[in-house]
């Protein structure tokens, strides 16, 4: 590990990570794909690795799993240096920029045809496993449907499958839900969950913040190469503040009430006869109070979280429309 790397080094406390990169970065000639990050995945964590595409989420996940070496930093992948400690590796089961199986063959047939190329898979439970990774992600009854007939959601389901054929300590997904149907969507997220409760730690790579709203514990924010925040995920929605809404009839002189205790970007809706602000780090009880000295009628406060897609165009000034 170089000085500078070791300088870049998360602090002690994080000693259970799952995943763990120091300055860890990635040059495509004069393009920088990932910009020198520190990333922490929590053991038994629900990672949700944030960004729109060309953030350099797929390229740091590459670096991860040693799909690609990274041009400077360090990656540590359950407790183990890598490169050298690639026998970590059997312990990661990953479906990174979609799956890739033989057409002519069933979901079965490519999956017994993966398992056969394992050398640390035991043959005697093969069936066993392979059924149970297909009841996993609802493919049972399609096992013997050659995999040219499959549905772009039902390859996305059997890539799964795949990762889950041996007992894993960590599970990477690339856009996971690529492709399916609101039902299908729900059943990864259903599955995601059953696995984080089993004890497995799982990274999750999304452009859908909504979708990762529902499932993660911890969010990393990637915005052009460079990781902007990372945590549990109340502590980084955190950080922008929760919102406050006020619902009054006089809704342009209860924002002006509060901008004098602080909240300077509150913004009015007259039709719907509501301010809404950022409370940022003001204290919510003292709103109300503020409001009945001033003489000014409201019958609402609601004081929110703000939506993790929210938080993410307010700290980067953009959507998830960024192509690349």
């Amino acid at each position: 590990m170089t000085a500078a790397a070791e300088a870049a080094a998360p602090a002690a406390t994080d000693a259970l990570a799952a995943i763990r990169t120091y300055g860890l970065t990635k040059r495509f000639g004069r393009q920088t794909a990932v910009n020198a990050i520190d990333l922490v995945v929590p053991q038994g964590a629900v990672f949700g690795f944030l960004g729109p595409n060309g953030s350099g989420k797929t390229t740091t996940i590459r670096m991860l799993l040693g799909l690609i070496s990274p041009t400077a930093g360090g990656v540590e992948l359950l407790g183990q240096p890598m490169p050298q400690g690639r026998r970590a590796l059997s312990r990661v089961g990953s479906l990174v920029e979609g799956p890739a199986f033989h057409p002519y063959l069933s979901g079965g047939d490519n999956l017994r045809r993966l398992d056969a190329c394992d050398a640390t898979a035991n043959p005697r439970t093969r069936e066993e496993r392979i059924a149970a990774a297909l009841d996993r992600v609802g493919l049972r009854a399609a096992e013997r449907k050659r995999y040219r007939q499959y549905s772009l959601g039902m390859k996305q389901r059997l890539g799964i499958a795949a990762a889950l054929l041996q007992p894993r300590d960590l599970l990477v997904l690339d856009e996971p839900t690529n492709g399916l149907d609101p039902q299908g969507t729900r059943e990864v997220r259903a599955l995601v969950r059953a696995v984080a409760a089993e004890g497995m730690t799982v990274l999750i790579s999304s452009h859908l913040l909504a979708e990762i709203e529902q499932v993660a514990t911890h969010v990393g924010i990637m915005s052009a190469g460079n990781l902007l925040r990372q945590g549990p995920l109340d502590d980084v929605l955190g950080v922008g503040g929760r919102v406050v809404t006020v619902t009054t009839t006089r809704p342009v002189e209860v924002a002006s009430a509060l901008a004098r205790l602080g909240l300077t970007d509150a913004s009015t809706d007259p039709a719907a006869g509501t301010v809404t602000a950022d409370l940022s780090g003001i204290d919510p009880e003292r709103i109300a109070p503020a409001l009945v000295d001033a003489g000014l009628p409201f019958v609402g406060l609601a004081v929110n979280r703000r939506a993790l897609e929210e938080f993410f165009v307010t700290l980067t000034g953009e959507g998830f429309d960024v192509a690349g």
